[in-house]
Formats: structure tokens, sequence, C-alpha cells
């Protein structure tokens, strides 16, 4: 297995949402839907309906359950942005937050909320990354973006001992008129904003990587979106003109939830095709239009993916679900060996998508398929070869922690055949299966997975696994560790 490239050492990642920090009206889960309160006085992105969201406090960052959990997927980054930052004033004093946003914005981040997320970072070894205010309260007499909320920001960071790793303008700006945006903003007002917001983060913070453009929906995957105004990446990315970016940056949803997609809309997605090739090859598609983009404008810059779910607004009610981790994990390996170096999984607690139940912190299948991949794959892309069955995905890295050693992923997407592989040494196993599908209970190697009754993480244990044939249930996910591999890319 020959060496086809690397990662970034915090490749898996995730996101955690500013409407999460500030408190408001996020995605409702759907089990309470219902109940949501319809109140018409709260802003909501791009005028969507009230009922499909619900008020969350905000979240306590210091909880240390959910700091324990989230360290134990260190190192990462955590993605605080979303569609709500594109329109966040931050309160920049210890005085108690107006009880309304000032004009121009519909948010409020105070100084103890943004300084939960510096902590929050710092004991979780994970690296901050963030978006600014590009609402009209921070415009000129022109209507030309100004530094006035990403000033107070970072000068708040770096006096508080934190700092930003990387930062988009802001987020999505494919929808910017849904996201904040003034009326009327296109491709030209884009890139003369970029230009403002360059000039000033070399000046102010130039460790700071800029992220761009951080578009989504372009590559066909969420149906057709004809009736929403959308502003190109290309014609963005021209407007910008060369040379401003230190990372390319992209969004992917797959589908779009029921929320916003009834039942048999274009853009939505079954479980029924869950396990499909059409729905888990569809983050190829999407990676094949934007690396593209990348070549063209910012060749040899890394392609970073820094927003990516089930499916946009929030997720399906199945996204909490065993049968979302063949999604999830299926998506992390294909992306790493087409070169994508970071990923960042929306949600880390929040709605139907999360890692983790927001109310429990009890951990979901994909946060478990998260915490193997953690401690299995490390940065070293391998080439697993070709696999026997469409069925059958195949990656493989260096064995975290082991020089010469290699990990091997295999997923049988399959609900009705058991494969075989062949390794030629001895290995240590571990499969992640479960009785339903549509379940959020997961085994390994036969054994539930769940925390301890003092919210501690078990202790994975695999199954040894002898050299020769080896047997995968129908849809199941398997990681072998393969110390003695003596692979030379891994030394």
């Amino acid at each position: 297995m020959p060496a086809i490239g690397t990662v970034d050492e915090r490749y898996q990642s995730y996101n955690i949402e500013m409407i999460e920090v500030t408190g408001g009206r996020f995605w409702a889960p759907y089990k309470s839907q219902s109940n949501a309160p319809a109140d018409t006085t709260q802003p909501t992105p791009g005028g969507m309906p009230a009922s499909l969201y619900r008020y969350r406090p905000p979240v306590d960052l210091s909880n240390q359950q959910l700091r324990k959990l989230a360290a134990a997927l260190g190192p990462a980054y955590v993605r605080v942005s979303g569609t709500w930052a594109n329109s966040t004033y931050f309160q920049d004093s210890d005085a108690p937050a107006p009880a309304k946003a000032p004009t121009g914005f519909n948010g409020v981040l105070t100084r103890k909320e943004w300084r939960g997320v510096l902590d929050f970072a710092k004991a979780t070894n994970a690296q901050l990354v963030t978006s600014f205010a590009i609402s009209t309260g921070v415009r000129n007499s022109d209507g030309v973006w100004t530094p006035v909320e990403a000033e107070k920001i970072l000068r708040f960071t770096h006096s508080s001992g934190g700092h930003i790793a990387a930062a988009e303008m802001f987020n999505e700006p494919t929808f910017a008129s849904m996201g904040g945006a003034p009326k009327g903003y296109d491709a030209a007002a884009y890139g003369r904003d970029f230009k403002a917001f360059h000039d000033y983060v070399k000046k102010a913070s130039p460790t700071m990587k800029i992220l761009g453009p951080g578009s989504v929906g372009e590559a066909g995957t969420l149906g057709n979106m004809a009736n929403l105004h959308m502003i190109h990446s290309e014609d963005m990315l021209m407007a910008e003109g060369p040379g401003g970016l230190d990372a390319f940056s992209y969004h992917f949803y797959g589908a779009v939830s029921q929320r916003c997609a009834p039942d048999g809309a274009p853009g939505g997605i079954s479980p029924q095709d869950a396990l499909t090739d059409n729905w888990l090859s569809r983050t190829h598609r999407d990676e094949e239009y934007y690396s593209a983009l990348r070549d063209k404008y910012a060749p040899g810059k890394p392609l970073w993916l820094t927003e990516t779910a089930e499916a946009a607004c929030g997720g399906d009610p199945w996204a909490a679900d065993f049968i979302d981790t063949f999604r999830y994990l299926n998506q992390l390996g294909m992306l790493a060996k087409l070169g994508v170096k970071v990923v960042m999984h929306n949600t880390l607690d929040a709605s139907d998508y999360a890692l983790l139940d927001e109310t429990t912190l009890t951990p979901r299948p994909n946060y478990w398929a998260a915490l193997l991949w953690r401690r299995m794959m490390g940065t070293t892309v391998l080439d697993a070869g070709k696999s026997p069955r469409p069925d059958l995905y195949l990656y493989a890295h260096c064995l975290r922690g082991h020089s010469g050693g290699v990990a091997v992923l295999a997923i049988n997407a399959s609900r009705t055949d058991t494969l075989e592989l062949m390794l030629p040494m001895l290995s240590s196993r571990y499969s992640l299966t479960a009785h339903d599908l549509m379940s959020t209970s997961v085994l390994l190697n036969g054994a539930p997975l769940q925390l301890s009754a003092s919210g501690d993480l078990p202790k994975l244990q695999p199954a040894p696994q002898h050299a020769g044939a080896v047997h995968l249930a129908p849809a199941s996910i398997t990681f072998f560790a393969v110390p003695a591999a003596g692979n030379d890319a891994c030394r």
C-alpha cells in the first residue's frame, strides 16, 4: 500500500454554531418540532418559517462532560460560525448584553460567551476557526464592509491569550441574501468586500489563515435551487482576484432535510437509499466541482471542507442513527484519498445531525465512529487498492502511533451479503454493527458502546483477527489495526 497523500493532523473536526454560543433559535429537533413556538418576532434566515426553529439558551462550554467527549476527538479544529454569525454583534464590554441587537444585527455575542469559546478550545486541544459579521451594521456609507466587528473580536481574542487559526470572511456567500447580506448583494460586492477583509487581516492578524469562499450547493447535490438567488463561486473568485486565500474552503450537504424539502421533493433522501453508492458517492461530486475551481483560481492551496453533515437544515430524523455512520466514515475515507486536508462535521452537539445528543450529551453512532477514526487513522493516506465490489468501500492510512503500522477501514454497505477480504497477517479488529440500522445504539464487536455510570468513555476493546480470510457482516463497518505491517511509508 503506497502512500498517496497526507491530511492535516486535525483532519477530523467539528462545528459549534454561533447561535449555540449566543443562544437563539436553531433547528428544532423532530421529536419536539411540533411544540416549537412560532415566535415571529425573532429573525430567521431567509424568512424561513419560525416553526422550524426552537430557542436554545447559550451552550455551557464549561460543561466537563462536553469537554471530556470533545477532547477525546482532539487534536481538532472547532469552527464557530454558521448563518447566524453573519449578523452577530460583539458586545465588547463586560456590561450586560442589550435586550435587542443594535440596528444592522440580529444577535449579540458577549465577552463572557466568546471567552467560553476560547477556554473550550484550549481545554479540548482544538484550534479555533470562525467567520465575521457582514450585515448592514458593519458597512460604511458606501455600503462597503468594514472591520468594525472583526477588529473587536480579534483584539479581545488576542488580549485573552487566545488565537484564531483560520477564518472565512462570512458563512456561505453563495446564498448571501439568506445569510444577512444587504439587499442586492452580488459577486462584485463580494470581491470588493473580500479585498477589504484580506487587507485588514494581513495587518491585524497575519498568522490567521484566510479561508474561502466557503460556498455550498453548486454541484447539484441539493437538487433544484433555481428559485433561490445564488452567487456563483467562480464569479466571486474572479471578483476577488488571485492570491487572497491560504486555503480553499467549501461546504457540502448531500441533501436538504425534510424540514426544508418535504418527502419526495428534489434534494431529499430516504433511509432506503442511505447505503446506496448514489448517496455515498455524492461527496465526491462536490469535491470534484470545488477542487476544479481551486485548481483554476487558487492553484496549490489546500482544500478544506468546513461544514458537512447528513443533510442541510439540521439533518433528517435518521441523521442520529447508525445508518448515517456509513456516510460519515465513507466521506472521511474518500475525501482523504482525494486530497482534502480538513473535514468539519456539523455539529458537535446541536440538532439531529450532531455527534452528541444536545440534552443528555450521550454519544451517537457517528461519535463512536469519530473516536475510532481518531485513534486509528494517521495522517498518511495509503492506496488500499480497487474494491472488488461497488458496495465494499476500502480505505487505509498509516496506523496512528505505530511506526510501520497500517489501519484499514472496510465498509460493507450491502444489507444482505457477507463479504470477504484477505489480510496477510494478524490484526486487531473493531467492527461496528447495530441490531437496527435506524437506532442510536451501536455495537463494537457485538458489545454495546456506552459511557460508564460516571460518564467516562469505555475501553475500545478489539477482537484478534487471524491472517487469511476476513468476513464482513452485512451493513457493517470494520477497522483493522495491523501494527506489524512493516509499511515503509509509515515509518
